[in-house]
């Protein structure tokens, strides 16, 4: 082994951290490690890292002193205050033209806001979202680095080398200077959570109404992951169905407690598509059904008061309201393409957000290369990214996504196995918050006339608020209390602002 120092090195021996470690060390990069736990660092270099290109340092000074200027030095650690105590410590023992990327799920402002700050030093710093879980560390992940560009060209090789890899290339690229790394990551994450909620609720379709148990559900989703499905959280969701708790002898989703947690990118990503304007009502849809997921002994207690419908019938008939005549074979084929529509409509969702940030702060995102390094590694990988990749490349001013001619008619031909199977949700009390969102999402854009003329019409009554009119041009306020007048223009500056 040459005498010469790395010039990586990772902060950070969490599974994240740990796994991607060794995927850098693999890919031909020898790197220097620390936690700041020393105990944590010796049980890492004697067991996993034995054997290979990682040393470990005792000390931040250590470890600093350890690589060879320009450092790469890679923070795993928690998001939010944990990082700034990190860099609290490196930072005064740095160079200028270091580069230190954050890899964890940090608040896009907050990644600008330390960008900025450590500029002021002569250092770079590079906001890099990274998907995958501990297996897509350890093998590859979907990475997404923004900030100076000049500090990416630094990193491409180690990146390239330790990304996910596709047919349509390793899944990594510049994505923009700026928070922007971590902002598409925190769009990822929310569009994975709508894809988790509306898988669950094809489930619980499925188990209530349908009446079927968790194995016979996963040999439904195990069939769909072969066809236009096909995904990673399709796939995952067979095996957890399948897998049979050792204890109980159950499949061990009947006996996991039915409240869900998060980690908060979700929560931000709904807070950025108010600010920007830019609805993701599914995202929405499914933060808010985690959220009455954990309030359980509420859900207990209305349990007892709050009564549903009657369901219609059992099994049979709500097979014949899904499919028709067509049976369990049309049932599920309802299901199949409701499930297909609806994550459709979510991922349009989440690429108008992005590209409304990238035309707020300048980010200039190429959202047909975002969809390419989806398209391994990352939690949301699907086979119709392509789909998006290819909509986004033919068109990169594309409003949205739905309008693209060939996902306009794939979403045309399977919206109405997502009508089918909210009319049975509905039928049985089965809440479906996410499918909803993703139809009403569909059916709010095709409308040419909304009722929003009458909202408008309320602001104004109750509040000056004024309007637009459909037959002339101006500003309008009607005086709507005592005798009747006519509409009047009235100047801009006198606008309220609601």
């Amino acid at each position: 082994m040459s005498d010469a120092k790395p010039h990586v090195g990772l902060i950070g021996l969490a599974v994240m951290g740990e796994n991607l470690a060794l995927n850098i060390a693999r890919n031909g990069f020898p790197l220097v490690v620390y936690n700041r736990t020393t105990l944590r660092t010796e049980e890492y270099l004697a067991g996993p890292a034995a054997n290979t290109s990682i040393t470990g340092a005792a000390t931040l000074p250590e470890f600093v002193a350890a690589l060879e200027p320009p450092r790469q030095i890679i923070l795993m650690v928690k998001a939010g205050v944990p990082v700034d105590a990190v860099l609290t410590e490196l930072v005064p023992l740095l160079d200028p033209g270091d580069i230190v990327v954050d890899g964890g799920n940090s608040y896009f402002r907050d990644t600008e806001r330390r960008e900025a700050e450590l500029a002021r030093q002569g250092i770079r710093y590079v906001g890099m979202g990274v998907s995958g879980g501990e297996l897509g560390a350890l093998w590859g992940p979907s990475l997404m680095p923004g900030g100076p560009r000049e500090a990416y060209d630094v990193l491409e090789p180690m990146l390239m080398a330790i990304a996910a890899k596709t047919r349509y290339g390793p899944c990594v690229t510049y994505i923009g200077p700026g928070g922007s790394g971590h902002y598409v990551k925190m769009i990822h994450n929310g569009i994975e959570y709508g894809d988790m909620q509306l898988i669950a609720e094809t489930y619980d379709i499925m188990r209530t109404a349908l009446g079927m148990s968790a194995p016979e559900i996963a040999e439904v989703f195990a069939r769909w992951n072969g066809g236009k499905l096909a995904s990673y959280l399709i796939e995952v969701t067979a095996e957890v169905l399948r897998f049979v708790d050792e204890e109980t002898g159950r499949p061990i989703v009947d006996v996991i407690l039915d409240a869900a947690e998060q980690k908060g990118t979700g929560r931000w990503t709904i807070e950025s598509a108010m600010e920007l304007s830019s609805p993701v009502p599914t995202i929405d849809a499914a933060v808010t059904a985690r959220n009455l997921s954990g309030l359980r002994a509420l859900r207990v207690e209305a349990s007892e008061v709050l009564i549903g419908p009657t369901p219609p019938g059992g099994a049979d008939e709500a097979r014949a309201m899904l499919g028709g005549d067509s049976g369990a074979d049309g049932a599920f084929a309802a299901l199949e393409s409701s499930l297909y529509f609806s994550k459709v409509s979510s991922y349009a969702q989440g690429m108008s957000l992005l590209a409304a940030a990238s035309i707020t702060y300048d980010w200039k995102l190429n959202l047909s290369e975002i969809a390419r390094i989806w398209t391994g590694g990352c939690i949301i990988r699907a086979d119709f990214l392509a789909d998006i990749m290819r909509a986004y490349r033919d068109n990169p001013k594309l409003t949205n996504l739905l309008l693209d001619a060939d996902i306009a008619r794939q979403s045309d031909e399977t919206v109405g196995g997502a009508r089918r199977s909210i009319v049975a949700a509905r039928s049985w009390g089965i809440p479906v918050p996410g499918t909803s969102s993703a139809l009403d999402y569909f059916d709010t854009l095709r409308q040419i006339s909304l009722p929003a003329n009458l909202v408008q019409a309320q602001r104004d009554y109750f509040g000056a608020h004024t309007y637009l009119r459909t037959d002339r041009d101006g500003i309008f306020h009607t005086l709507w209390h005592g005798a009747e007048q006519p509409a009047e223009p009235v100047p801009v500056q006198e606008l309220a602002d609601v």
